[in-house]
């Protein structure tokens, strides 16, 4: 069984969620909770496997709670804004709903907690591994997916906004460049200029910039990248390195 806490500021928005999750017998809620301090108090007196944590709520944040919780807790943001997912992931979270919840969308968050239960007991694969496999919630057309990290090639700076390429194609988050870069591995990700981060290891080639001095990398999808004077030996370092 999952002992598993609900955690929402919003009562209707609980009793749908145990609606939603009562279909799957592997699920035993043990605990319900309208504020951070409530859980807090709960998760003392509880033995729980899976929180599913609301973001807006008063006095203490979902994100805040979630920063505090034993790094051994599995948990899952439910929430009515999607703006939140960079943070969201940046927590480790098991994965990020947007209200109203979908019940195909839901069972799969289950069943993702149930092969990362198992995985943790394996060994850990020693090729094509990054060391954070949880993702970004990213829109596409109508359909929110999560695309891992090592699905996603680049990151480009597009005003207030980040453009997000992938093999599912191309999405945006809100959020800066700088923010982002914060939170990826440089031994994975590389930031070629002010506008663009790639990932190393989607660089096919490396060839002259049209600008005297610059390079242009080249992507296993054919785009090419400028990389900044700068930047330029730094990279030719890193590959030197392998």
């Amino acid at each position: 069984m999952i002992k598993t806490l609900i955690v929402d500021d919003e009562r209707l928005a609980r009793a749908e969620l145990k609606r939603l999750l009562s279909v799957h017998p592997q699920i035993e809620i043990v605990g319900e909770a309208a504020s951070a301090a409530e859980a807090r108090e709960l998760l003392d007196q509880l033995q729980v496997d899976l929180v599913f944590l609301d973001i807006q709520m008063p006095e203490v944040s979902g994100l805040e709670l979630a920063a505090s919780l034993n790094s051994s807790l599995q948990f899952v943001f439910c929430t009515a804004f999607n703006s939140f997912a960079l943070d969201a992931f940046a927590l480790n979270a098991l994965d990020y709903l947007v209200k109203p919840l979908d019940p195909s969308r839901l069972a799969k968050t289950l069943q993702r907690y149930r092969h990362d239960e198992q995985a943790s007991t394996a060994p850990a694969p020693q090729e094509n591994f990054l060391p954070d496999q949880h993702g970004l919630l990213l829109k596409f057309g109508e359909v929110n997916r999560i695309v891992r990290l090592n699905e996603i090639s680049r990151f480009e700076s597009i005003g207030n906004h980040t453009a997000v390429y992938s093999s599912f194609g191309k999405s945006y988050l809100h959020s800066s460049l700088s923010k982002i870069e914060s939170r990826l591995d440089p031994q994975y990700f590389f930031k070629a200029s002010r506008a663009d981060i790639v990932r190393l290891d989607a660089i096919k080639q490396l060839e002259p910039g049209m600008a005297s001095g610059t390079m242009l990398a080249i992507l296993q999808d054919g785009s090419e990248i400028e990389v900044s004077r700068r930047q330029m030996q730094s990279l030719k370092q890193t590959f030197g390195t392998f």
